[in-house]
Order: structure tokens, then sequence, then C-alpha cells
């Protein structure tokens, strides 16, 4: 690196920012994780299974129709005087993208029920339709607010939200209701999330409505991204449909429950980039654009010291989690969930976020343009030859690809006429050296209990606690192994969490 690093801004860490999105998320987290569980024991499989193709269909299209519209805000709302057109146009975008997806939803399910060897799915043509067009046109509501800074509002959005979705989705089948009425009510929610996108995202702001100049400059920088999307989510969900058409409804279902990942990655992961990504439009108003390297690696280096050990746990406590979790019934999935939790991994360096932040979308599109020539081959061949775990096996890869590919430009985005950087720059290699460390340590741990009291482990009586407790059992051995080796290394832990905590800051707040 040339030149002298820049101290970090006054008036704390900009991650205390993140702090409110990421305590709403935290108390929701256990709410919105009950839903695949509770639904795993009332369903039958191949219920379950269809749950899971209803979801990816209408999360398919949630990714890709927004064309990036609606994550622009994050980029405009933080430079304008006058944010109600972007606002504006935006919602009546996503309203418009929403009914473009109802219609696909409604017009192609019976294709798609053929293709998947389930005819049932075509039963849920209307309320997939509904639940699609009322999701996509809500997407604007927690993201106008954090990108206008106002994350305490974002953050009881998001609080709500996700209480209620998790009500609908698990009280109406623990009542005895089928995955058709769940579905009925998903969308009635969803529904109420529309009008209530309109009324908060609006409220306080002042000018037209829409604005055509402001719109096309919106479009234009939107365009490489919502581009990258169009090729990203279905590069991303490849593996899913391609086993979802190769195998049937239940052993799909298996196959999910594998691929399935603890919302801490979204919950950590998400507000932070976001986060990340209004203070570096800050840096760059104010002319201080030098800071945003440290930023990055202050980011980086607080996901790294959560994420890496919980990827170690889950890689290391597989077996006890998915029985504890889900039953012994889905024990199979094991070996598909270990190759998953790579994705954890590959979610330490808040990447698209910063490209996105310096309007380097251009640079996004093509990471995802490469991850799809990777994909469709590794896809085809990887299932066709090696079933489950080629599917698995065959998103890994094209993971690590596109990853790489993004972490090549960072660098440069970051970069100033006064400060050149390269990759080696950018890494927190202190954090994720020591985090490594100390996770390696904590998962041999997991390893010689399981050998040292699997026969004990195995006649444990019936029951919710005596389920559970070779995962509690693993994950209190595997806490106290981490956080001493982490204290060994010259780390304290109560400084990580401190630095995820709220802290004061010039961003205001409602």
């Amino acid at each position: 690196m040339s030149g002298s690093p820049t101290p970090a801004a006054s008036g704390g860490s900009f991650l205390g920012r993140a702090g409110p999105l990421v305590l709403a998320r935290l108390f929701t987290a256990g709410l919105t994780l009950s839903i695949p569980l509770v639904l795993a024991r009332v369903l039958h499989l191949d219920e379950y299974g269809t749950y899971y193709q209803l979801f990816l269909i209408a999360t398919t299209l949630y990714y890709v129709l927004p064309f990036g519209v609606a994550q622009s805000l994050y980029y405009f709302l933080p430079r304008a005087e006058v944010k109600r057109p972007y606002l504006g146009q935006t919602m009546l975008f996503m309203t418009a993208a929403g009914l473009l997806g109802a219609a696909g939803v409604y017009g192609l399910l019976g294709y798609v029920a053929g293709w998947f060897s389930n005819p049932a799915l075509a039963g849920y043509r209307l309320p997939l339709a509904a639940y699609t067009a009322f999701l996509l046109g809500s997407l604007p509501l927690e993201l106008s607010l954090t990108a206008q800074g106002r994350t305490r509002a974002s953050a009881v959005v998001y609080l709500v939200s996700d209480a209620v979705r998790a009500g609908v989705m698990v009280i109406p089948p623990l009542l005895g209701a089928s995955l058709y009425g769940m579905m009925v009510a998903v969308a009635a929610f969803t529904a109420l999330r529309y009008v209530a996108t309109w009324v908060v995202s609006l409220r306080g702001v002042s000018g037209p409505l829409v604005s055509r100049a402001l719109f096309r400059e919106q479009l234009a920088y939107a365009a490489p991204f919502g581009a990258a999307m169009l090729l990203a989510i279905p590069q991303q969900n490849a593996h899913l449909f391609a086993v979802a058409g190769a195998v049937a409804p239940a052993l799909y279902a298996l196959y999910r429950v594998g691929c399935f990942q603890l919302p801490i990655v979204d919950l950590l992961y998400s507000p932070t980039s976001e986060v990340l990504m209004v203070r570096l439009g800050e840096l760059e108003r104010e002319g201080r654009l030098e800071e945003g390297v440290e930023a990055f690696r202050e980011a980086a280096g607080k996901l790294a010291y959560v994420f890496l050990p919980f990827a170690a746990f889950l890689f290391a406590a597989a077996p006890e989690f998915i029985a504890a979790m889900f039953g012994e019934k889905f024990l199979p999935a094991v070996p598909i969930f270990r190759v998953s939790v790579l994705g954890v991994v590959l979610s330490i360096l808040p990447m698209d976020g910063t490209l996105r932040a310096r309007g380097e979308t251009r640079a996004i599109f093509v990471s995802y343009a490469v991850k799809a020539a990777v994909t469709v081959p590794l896809v085809w061949l990887g299932v066709k030859y090696l079933g489950l775990m080629g599917g698995i096996g065959s998103w890994a890869v094209a993971e690590v690809v596109g990853k790489a590919t993004l972490l090549a430009r960072v660098p440069a985005a970051l970069s100033t006429p006064r400060l050149k950087l390269g990759v080696m720059d950018v890494i927190p290699w202190r954090e994720l050296g020591k985090g490594s460390l100390a996770a390696a340590s904590a998962a041999v741990g997991v390893f010689l209990l399981r050998s040292a009291a699997q026969a004990a482990f195995s006649h444990l009586p019936e029951g919710f606690f005596w389920r559970v407790l070779p995962l509690a059992s693993a994950g209190v051995l595997f806490l106290t192994v981490y956080l001493v080796a982490l204290h060994a290394t010259g780390v304290k832990p109560l400084s990580v969490i401190g630095g995820l905590r709220s802290r004061k800051s010039s961003v205001s707040v409602v």
C-alpha cells in the first residue's frame, strides 16, 4: 500500500449504525428459524418438498425482477437533497415487477409442476401468484428506511414484519391447516406489507413522486446490477432447480435440509453491508474516501470473528445439528450440509455492497457472468453423475470463483489518487488468521467429544431435551475452546462483541 493509513472517522465505529438492525434481526431470527423446523415435523415429506419448491420459485423472482432498482436506493438516497422521487418511482417500479411475477407464476406454474414431477404444485397457482406480487411490491420498505439513515425505524419494521411472517407460516399448520392454507395466510400478510410500504416509506419526505430524469439516472445505475441479478440468482439456484427436476419431492426435501443455513449470515452480513454502503457514500461526499479501506477491513474483521467459528461449528457438529433440528430421518443430509457451510465463510468480505456503493456495478455483472458460465456445465454434469452431492458441489465451486472475481475489483474501487491499494491491503489478515486458528481448535474438540461420547448419546431417552442434549454439549465445548483460543491469540472477545453494538454516531435516527 502506498501512502499512510488515515485514521478512522471520529464518533466511533460506523458498524455501530448496524446495531439496531442486527438486534432486531437477532430477536426475530429464532421465530424465522422455526418455520422450516416446525413444518418438517407437521408436514408429510412430499408436502415438505412442495413447500420448498413453492418458495424456490417465489424467492427466485424476488431477487431477479427488482433489476437492482430497489437496491439503488442505498446509492442515491444518501446523496440526494430531494428523496421523494427516488422512493416513489422505486415503489411504482416494484409494483409493476410484482404484477409481472404474479402473471408468470399463474401462467407457467403448471409447466413447472410437470418439470418437477409434482402435479400437486399446480394447485397453488393463485396464492403463490398473490404472494409473489405483494412480496416484490413491498421490497423497498426496509431498504428505504436504512438508506435514509433511519436505522432504528428500519429495525422496528424488521422486528414486526419478521415476527408476523413467522406467525402466519407456523401457526396455521400447527392448528391443522394444510400447506395451501398457510400459503393463503402468508399472501394476506404480504398484502398488508405492501400497503405499509407506501405509508411508511413516503412519510416525512417532500417533492414530486416521480422524476423522469432521475429515474433514467437510477435505471442507468441499476441496470448493470439488475443484469447481474438476472445471471446471479438463476445461477445460484441452478443446483436447486436441477435437483428438483431430477428427484422426487421427498428426496428434494432431504436435499433442501442439507442446504439449510441458520439466519446468522443474513442477520449480520446484510445490515453490516448496508451500513457500509451508506458510510462509503458519506466518505465520498466529504472527500475522505481514503478511510473507506479502513471501514471495509473493520467490517470484514468483525464478521470473521463470528462467521469463522460459526462455520467450523456447523461442520463439526453437523450430525447433532441435523438430528436436533429436523429429526434423525434427515441424517443422510449431513454430507450435503457440511459442503453448504462454505457459504458462511465466503460471506466474510462485504464485497458486493462495497462495489455497489462505489458505482462498480459492472464488476458485479462480470462476476456473475463468470459464475453462470462455470455453473451450467458443473450442475449438469454434477447432478447427472454424482446426484445430490454433485448438485451442492457445483454450487460450492461456482461460489468460490465468483467471490474471487469480486475480490479482484475491490482494491481499485477503494483506491484514490493518493492511496493505491492491492488485494493484500483490503483483507483483514490478522483477524482471519486468529479467528481460523481458534475456530479449528474448537472444531477438533467437537470431533473428540463425539468419539468419546458416541455410545452414551446413542442411548438417550426420547423427548426434546434429550434430542438437543448432544448439540448443546457440543456447542458449550466449542464456545469454551474458541473463546479460550481467541484470548490466547491476544484477542479480547468482549471487544469483538462491542464492535457490533450500537454506538453514538452522526447518522440521524427516528
